[in-house]
Formats: structure tokens, sequence, C-alpha cells
């Protein structure tokens, strides 16, 4: 009798104490590399640069010597606003770079300044072209 106590007890005493340290284990909070509220505040981030890089482009589109260019050249820009709405990554990166340098460029207002705005209005404008075709 005492032989199947050692057998059958020995065995389970082990598995039972086994079986609660891992319950513990697994039951703890789990670790993580970067805090919930970094990544929040990293997304949040990403997020607010996009919505500015937007704006820039809207503000650039909205400028009459951009809607001057524009009409010489033929480019609707209702469809190149809307296309600036959907742009993300490095097309919306490229395109934010180019309408800044736009908004900064135009309102210099010197004439020297005019010819070189006329000509980054027309980047702006192909590399939106651009995504709208690859789109």
């Amino acid at each position: 009798m005492r032989t199947f106590y050692k057998l059958l007890v020995g065995p389970l005493v082990l598995l039972t104490a086994l079986s609660s340290s891992s319950i513990t284990t697994f039951a703890a909070e789990p670790q993580h590399t970067v805090s919930p509220s970094e990544l929040a505040a990293t997304v949040a981030g990403h997020v607010a640069q996009q919505d500015a890089d937007r704006a820039a482009i809207r503000e650039a589109l909205g400028r009459p010597e951009v809607k001057n260019v524009a009409a010489k050249v033929g480019v609707d820009l209702d469809r190149l606003s809307a296309v600036a709405g959907t742009l993300s990554g490095a097309s919306l990166n490229e395109a934010a770079a180019t309408a800044r340098q736009v908004n900064g460029a135009v309102s210099g207002g010197s004439s020297t300044v005019v010819i070189s705005s006329e000509t980054i209005i027309l980047v702006l404008l192909i590399v939106l072209l651009i995504v709208l075709v690859a789109r």
C-alpha cells in the first residue's frame, strides 16, 4: 500500500507543483518592449504629420498662382485635391515638400521668385499627376 502511494502521490505532487508555477507565469502581465502610451503617442504624431502634409498641399493647390499655372497646363485641380487627400508614405512626403516650397516661394513676391515658383508649381502638379496615374 505504501508503494502504491509513493507511485501515485509522488507524481501528482510534482505535477501539481509544476502546473501551479506555470499558471502564475502565464497569468503574469506580459512585458512590452514599447509601452502602449509610447506607441499611441507615436501613432498620433504620425497622423498629425500626415494631416499637416495634406494641409500644405491643399494650401498650395488653393493659391491663385497655382490655379493660373494649372489652367495654362490644363490640369484639373479638383481632381488633384481629391488625390492629395488619399496620398500616403513617400508620395505624401514628396508632394508636401514641394507644396511647402510653393507656399514659401509664392509668399516671397519678387519677380525672380515668381519664375521659380512657377517651376515649383509645375513640379507639384506633375508629382500629383504621376501619383494619380499610378493609382
